[in-house]
């Protein structure tokens, strides 16, 4: 059994946190939610007055937060979680932010003594709930092995990415090739539907052929030919389209400041904005099938 503190009980980690319950540590969890933390203690969990209080004495500590401001003040403002913690305490942020940030808090907690790895998960509210989720992690060789013991409970793939921020940089990469890929299936689906071809059809085909990918043959964006899909139940999210823009965002702004030119990529953000103007960003990002469709009807 291992002393875990968990900051952050919402969509995602409050799954992630019930996982690492039922697999028997001793988890002590801060939530700014009431009912969030209730939830939490109503599967089992310890419930902490405050984040200080969850870290204490914790061997582990997860956090799942929204945006690199919270991550560099809750771990490294005045009574951040990296002096309020042990010595050798191990940090696991699962939060998606910039590089840059990662690595600057990360930096922060070795100079305290303490280890930290960058670990953005990806999977959504679906595989944070089965302890399905792909984690990307970013530290050193010391923090991965005491790490994956405990990503292994809440996860069905624990890479290695490299050093502090790779993490980070291999999720804003991958879900900039999420968002774009998403687009162009809607797009397919909305122009079958113009042509005439049947939607179960062309899921069949193209499932099978070179336009194969996992937005279209595992979360499908029409209703039909994957049932258990958002698009099969209004489009309530998995993965809403705030939090796709988000990350759309940070790899608009992470390739500006590498010098590469991700013409689609800027496009795909442009396109998700639209959609979150609309007032769609609490669907699923999926939904921008819906969005599209309506826009040109």
């Amino acid at each position: 059994m291992t002393n875990i503190g968990f900051i952050g009980l919402g969509n995602m980690g409050g799954p992630m946190a019930a996982n690492l319950v039922k697999a028997g540590h001793n988890v002590i969890g801060f939530d700014l939610s009431e009912a969030a933390l209730t939830a939490f203690k109503n599967i089992g969990g310890t419930k902490a007055s405050s984040a200080i209080e969850a870290v204490e004495n914790a061997d582990i500590v997860v956090t799942m937060l929204p945006a690199a401001k919270h991550v560099e003040a809750v771990y490294c403002g005045e009574n951040g979680l990296i002096q309020a913690s042990k010595k050798g305490t191990l940090f696991l942020d699962s939060s998606t932010i910039d590089v840059e940030t990662s690595r600057k808090v990360a930096k922060v907690a070795a100079k305290a003594g303490r280890l930290m790895m960058d670990t953005p998960v990806s999977g959504g509210v679906a595989a944070a709930t089965a302890g399905t989720l792909t984690f990307m992690c970013g530290g050193s060789d010391d923090a991965f092995k005491k790490g994956k013991e405990v990503l292994d409970v809440v996860g069905g793939n624990i890479i290695h990415a490299g050093a502090s921020g790779a993490g980070q940089a291999a999720k804003i990469c991958n879900n900039m090739m999420l968002g774009i890929q998403m687009i162009s299936v809607c797009e397919a689906f909305a122009m079958a539907d113009a042509l005439g071809l049947d939607r179960q059809k062309l899921f069949e085909i193209s499932s099978a052929a070179s336009g194969q990918c996992w937005s279209l043959t595992t979360y499908c964006p029409v209703p039909g030919p994957i049932p258990t899909t958002p698009a099969n139940n209004d489009y309530e999210p998995g993965f809403a389209a705030a939090m796709m823009l988000k990350d759309l965002r940070l790899a608009a702004d992470a390739a500006k400041a590498v010098g590469v030119n991700n013409v689609i990529g800027q496009k795909a953000k442009e396109l998700y904005e639209a959609m979150n103007d609309a007032g769609m960003d609490g669907k699923d990002f999926s939904g921008y099938f819906e969005f599209m469709t309506k826009k040109q009807n």
